[in-house]
């Protein structure tokens, strides 16, 4: 499973990085995204990916930064790729009524356009395994924002490997059995030592280090204060760009 991170950013837009979309590719050639932001049809032409061959989109929560790009990639398949595939757009329990009001609101009428292609809505929570685009799913419980979610972090297991992603939380105990061992970890660090009730700074990260027991933790939805914190870091920093080969 090889993982490209098309974005890396916060919501602002912090150091210039495009907002959250993951691209993750299995052995035989199978596509999906983590996350869609309302940056990432900029983020996913830069890097020359055929959107097509995307067979699926799992959304952790239904903030803008992470869920906002939906609207522009299905007009993009209707109009410009043309796609005759179904999609699946997974997430937390709602994603249909999510999608359906975020199409609505970004372009009247294209909830209910007709179309070359089926969007496949599939719920995902916490009580349960599921599967997407081949990938093994399994979610836990985050502590972000109950009016954008449920808000999820996901283990996804593929090829033998396992790819951790926390989506955005605070510290929550649910993060120990998430990064549990998986090849990587990739998790949100917003701030430096600034506490918030819904993102994690490093500070409180770093207490946990110990219990988080992925091979490899990468921090991303960084801050202008946490890109620009010039002191040694326990964890990799993340870049749009950046590939992880697991």
């Amino acid at each position: 499973m090889n993982i490209t991170i098309l974005g890396s950013g916060d919501a602002f837009g912090s150091g210039g990085r495009f907002s959250t979309c993951l691209h993750l590719a299995a052995s035989d050639g199978t596509t999906m995204l983590v996350d869609c932001a309302a940056t990432s049809m900029p983020a996913l032409n830069r890097a020359g990916i055929d959107r097509n061959a995307i067979s699926a989109i799992l959304f952790t929560h239904f903030h803008g930064d992470h869920f906002g790009g939906l609207p522009f990639f299905v007009l993009d398949a209707q109009f410009v790729t043309r796609r005759r595939t179904p999609l699946v757009v997974a997430g937390p329990p709602g994603v249909a009524q999510r999608a359906h009001a975020a199409l609505e609101a970004a372009f009247p009428g294209s909830a209910t356009a007709r179309r070359a292609f089926e969007i496949d809505y599939v719920e995902i929570a916490p009580d349960g395994p599921a599967e997407v685009a081949g990938a093994d799913i399994e979610a836990f419980a985050m502590v972000h924002d109950d009016r954008a979610g449920p808000c999820l972090g996901y283990r996804i297991a593929r090829d033998g490997k396992v790819f951790a992603y926390s989506g955005d939380t605070a510290w929550t105990d649910t993060l120990v059995p998430l990064a549990r061992d998986a090849d990587a970890l990739l998790i949100e660090c917003y701030t430096v030592d600034r506490k918030l009730p819904n993102h994690l700074d490093y500070e409180t990260l770093e207490q946990h280090l110990r219990e988080l027991t992925a091979r490899r933790i990468i921090l991303t939805h960084m801050s202008s204060a946490m890109l620009d914190h010039a002191g040694a870091l326990a964890c990799e920093r993340a870049y749009d760009g950046m590939a992880i080969a697991l």
